[in-house]
């Protein structure tokens, strides 16, 4: 390798994240949304990466419909790469990325597996009129075991509303007294007559041991000072069997939402949410990304659904 071609290549090795995406890449070849998914980073960032691995020689790119798909390439350049990477494929950020790869990988399995049916390939691709994802949510909560629900932290309370045409009782909690007014108004118009609200901290939570059958925790455990005591005092909550489920954010970069949003975290990592519910007496734990935020910067939403021990 001449000078001028190892002082490239050392230069592109010298930053965390193309040697995160390097860890990916000489596993498997992957498209920039892939890359995107597996380290739950923007595009922007991603391409700018790809685009330095590319000059120096570390990667190649092919063409495939309308998208790229990147690879190693093979030669000199990247003969040492083992020796830069092997020293930290323990490490927490790599364990982390390879959980995204295994996704991404088991979405392509899925995606390549509904190819070969036509009919229905054909009919997904469409924009279908009256296909939402609150209609569909609606339409699947129809399945829902009837009990009594609660649901800590409401938010916008749509939630709250669907979870409230399908369950004998909701209790709505909320910090905010202005949030559980907006939505015993839009309760009201709705006939929903059903849903008690209780202003409390989902921390310190007002309600009695053992009293509900399912417990919803949407998007409210980034904005708890104490994550770990929030799922505690929900399973102190829930009678023994009942069921947990938590819809969360996959940790990311994003810091201004601290600020202009309130979020006490930015995120879990499906290791951090999956210690935290299981630390506090829940079993038979399911948990999985869900979806993708379309629009930039492209937050990816965590669930998990888990049940409380006898």
């Amino acid at each position: 390798m001449r000078l001028e071609e190892t002082t490239r290549t050392l230069r592109a090795l010298g930053d965390e994240t193309r040697l995160r995406m390097l860890a990916l890449l000489e596993r498997e070849e992957l498209s920039v949304s892939e890359l995107q998914e597996a380290l739950n980073m923007g595009q922007s960032r991603i391409s700018t990466q790809l685009t330095q691995l590319r000059e120096a020689g570390l990667v190649q790119d092919r063409r495939s419909g309308r998208r790229n798909f990147y690879q190693l390439t093979t030669g000199r350049s990247v003969d040492f790469l083992d020796s830069v990477l092997d020293p930290h494929r323990e490490s927490e950020e790599f364990q982390r990325d390879q959980e995204g790869l295994k996704a991404v990988l088991a979405r392509r399995r899925e995606d390549s597996r509904s190819y070969f049916d036509r009919v229905a390939a054909a009919f997904g691709e469409q924009v279908l009129p009256g296909r939402t994802w609150e209609g569909l949510s609606r339409a699947i909560l129809r399945l829902a075991p009837r009990g009594n629900y609660a649901d800590l932290g409401i938010g916008d309370g749509l939630l709250t509303l669907m979870l409230a045409q399908v369950a004998d009782q909701v209790t709505a909690v909320d910090l905010s007294k202005e949030m559980l007014n907006q939505l015993k108004l839009r309760a009201g118009k709705r006939d929903l007559n059903n849903i008690n609200y209780v202003e409390g901290d989902i921390e310190d939570l007002p309600l009695p041991d053992a009293q509900f059958d399912v417990v919803v925790l949407s998007q409210a455990l980034h904005h708890a000072q104490q994550p770990r005591q929030a799922l505690a005092e929900a399973r102190r909550i829930i009678k023994p069997g009942g069921r947990l489920l938590v819809i969360e954010l996959l940790a990311h970069n994003e810091s201004w939402v601290k600020e202009q949003l309130q979020h006490i975290h930015q995120g879990f990592t499906e290791n951090e949410l999956t210690e935290l519910i299981q630390a506090t007496g829940f079993e038979n734990l399911l948990l999985e990304r869900a979806a993708r935020d379309p629009q930039p910067p492209n937050f990816m939403t965590l669930v998990a659904s888990a049940q409380a021990t006898a």
